[in-house]
């Protein structure tokens, strides 16, 4: 099972973890949410907890609980720029569906 980081998601992952001082990535999950049931939350991690796998590509780590692996499997985390626009993209091959607003999707 893998997670994957574009080079402009790890950049991007690094240039945040600079500004805020400290942590070795960011924390990956999802929840339940939304009218398509699952929706991202990403957060910073400072630690490792037991049992969490850590995916390290270009310099930047993700770090995911077990529980949200199913859902995430296979994932590639990309950061993308258009325009005044920015963010972090999704590109989840076990999305079977969005909502139409694009905040949670289901599997």
């Amino acid at each position: 099972m893998t997670i994957q980081l574009t080079p402009s998601a790890a950049r991007r992952i690094e240039t945040q973890l600079a500004n805020r001082g400290k942590g070795l990535g960011l924390r990956l999950g999802v929840r339940k949410s939304g009218c398509s049931g699952y929706a991202y939350v990403i957060d910073y991690a400072d630690e490792v907890k037991p049992g969490e796998e850590v995916f390290e590509q270009h310099g930047a780590k993700i770090v995911i609980h077990p529980e949200h692996l199913p859902v995430l499997a296979g994932l590639t985390l990309d950061f993308q720029k258009q325009g005044l626009n920015e963010a972090f993209k999704f590109l989840n091959p076990n999305v079977k569906g969005e909502c139409g607003c694009g905040e949670s999707f289901t599997v």
